[in-house]
């Protein structure tokens, strides 16, 4: 009976008057199962919190939309100016045409359709002849049309230096150009009026700001000794390199110092930035290869591979590298494919390298040879011995007249040769380079000469054209894009050394003339 009561007080625990049933839920007044929107139920709320979040979104979707436009219209803009400057182009070439089509048919009349689609036909042609040219896949025929040299014509000096020219660079445009000599001394300059101004190094506080080291070992002094730089294809940067171990970047619009890249455990030999990039490699004496960004001021990458000190370097459009160095090698880097080939030299070491093509070198050795390279064969194609004898000993390097250029059989230090005499200092090759997309080459020694020569595209071949007569070592030549003259950094001793001297040299940077035909 107990336990009935208890289970009858459990069914009936509930509150009073209410049956078993009870009252049901109301779901129509329950706000989560209501159908109104989101957006009307926080209204109705009047929740400020989330009045103020709907608010930053549709003010987020607005500048977003903005930027967008503002955006479109930018890229909108540059088309209009690219779309601009080839029409500017394409008149100009028509205008030339024009004039000398009238210039042949000044007596003639009718057929004006005709010869207007005759004059786009030809600016066309034009325009592709120069694109192809532009990528190196057609190669430009300059070495037959140098005119042999007057005696008008010779090296002129631009600029001087106190000490020995160690390289030279010129500005895509030709108009300008760059030197640095063993003191420490940066010179900019102009090409036509010769008027030149010098970069000012920071102090050594402001150098450890931009990045470079303490001062190692017993040194109380950094030292400025320069022996390569490098300018960048928009001109906006100049690189150089030297015995203090860093790569130092400039401006070459304000002249000051914008960073220096540590990370080299040797002097930097050599630089050069990849042709349409801001994309910067270094050689160095410590047998590798650094890849630095200019524009982002970042290393990024090392490429190893050679046994001994890295003397060269030179880069085309590709991401190819070409270095040669004491190890009688020459190598190239595919830096995207992280692969490399390596090409040996028969008997000497390699001074010097520059890009015929993309598939093609040109290299000069310490044996006073010039040797030609292919891609596809690890032995010189051709090889130029005795390319820089010394005619006469007793001439003291001044030069002479004779355009008959020493192309015997004959290896330097055999000095029983009569009117042929070598040198092992003043006959090595100490640089070389090509103009761009062509087949004129230039070499440069200590003999009193700089030599041209026209290297055969299907013979595979390096013929002398003309001798330049210059007193001093050429430590570096930079040929200009078009063609019409030849820069040299002179000095009276060797760039990478003091085992010679010429004391009628002139530290300094001379140009020459070249008329094409």
């Amino acid at each position: 009976m107990a336990l009935k009561n208890k289970n009858s007080k459990k069914k009936g625990s509930g509150p009073k008057g209410s049956d078993k049933k009870g009252k049901r839920f109301s779901v129509d007044k329950n706000p989560f199962f209501s159908s109104e929107p989101d957006k009307r139920r926080r209204i109705d709320f009047n929740d400020g919190d989330i009045e103020s979040e709907d608010d930053s979104d549709i003010l987020g979707s607005d500048i977003g939309e903005e930027e967008r436009d503002l955006a479109a219209d930018e890229a909108e803009n540059a088309d209009e100016k690219r779309h601009r400057l080839a029409a500017e182009l394409v008149e100009k070439y028509r205008a030339a045409e024009r004039r000398k089509k009238e210039e042949e048919d000044e007596d003639e009349d009718g057929r004006g359709t005709e010869k207007e689609g005759e004059r786009d036909t030809l600016v066309a042609q034009i325009l592709m002849q120069e694109q192809l040219e532009e990528s190196g896949r057609v190669r430009r025929v300059l070495a037959s049309r140098v005119q042999q040299p007057e005696a008008v014509d010779e090296f002129r000096v631009l600029v001087k230096h106190r000490q020995s020219v160690t390289a030279v660079a010129l500005s895509e445009d030709d108009s300008k150009g760059f030197s640095a000599s063993k003191d420490g001394i940066i010179m900019h300059w102009d090409i036509n009026s010769g008027k030149h101004e010098k970069f000012q190094w920071p102090s050594e506080e402001l150098l450890k700001s931009h990045g470079a080291k303490e001062l190692q070992g017993q040194a109380k002094k950094r030292s400025k000794h320069i022996l390569s730089l490098a300018v960048s294809s928009d001109g906006r940067y100049l690189a150089t390199g030297g015995l203090d171990r860093h790569v130092h970047l400039w401006d070459t619009r304000t002249r000051d110092h914008i960073q220096a890249f540590p990370g080299h455990r040797g002097p930097v030999s050599c630089l050069t930035f990849r042709q349409g990039t801001t994309e910067l490699f270094s050689g160095s004496f410590d047998r590798t290869i650094k890849i630095w960004n200019a524009e982002d001021r970042a290393y990024i990458n090392s490429l190893f591979g050679h046994q001994s000190e890295v003397l060269s370097i030179d880069c085309l459009r590709k991401e190819r590298v070409m270095t040669v160095g004491r190890d009688r090698t020459m190598q190239l880097y595919k830096v995207p494919e992280e692969s490399r080939l390596v090409f040996r030299a028969p008997m000497a070491n390699l001074e010097c390298c520059c890009f015929i093509s993309n598939d093609e070198f040109l290299s000069g050795a310490d044996d006073g040879s010039i040797e030609l390279w292919n891609v596809v064969r690890k032995k010189p194609v051709n090889i130029v011995k005795n390319a820089h004898a010394l005619s006469d000993p007793t001439d003291n390097f001044g030069g002479g007249n004779s355009h008959i250029i020493a192309n015997g059989h004959t290896e330097n230090g055999d000095h029983n040769l009569g009117s042929n005499i070598c040198s092992s200092v003043c006959s090595w090759v100490s640089s070389v380079t090509v103009c761009r997309n062509s087949d004129l080459a230039a070499s440069g020694a200590g003999n009193g000469f700089v030599r041209l020569w026209a290297i055969g595209s299907e013979t595979k071949d390096i013929r002398p054209v003309y001798d330049l007569p210059l007193v001093g070592f050429s430590n570096s030549l930079a040929f200009a894009k078009s063609g019409q003259f030849l820069i040299a950094g002179v000095g009276k001793e060797p760039r990478l050394g003091r085992w010679g001297r010429l004391s009628a040299a002139c530290n300094g940077v001379a140009v020459h003339p070249l008329k094409l035909s």
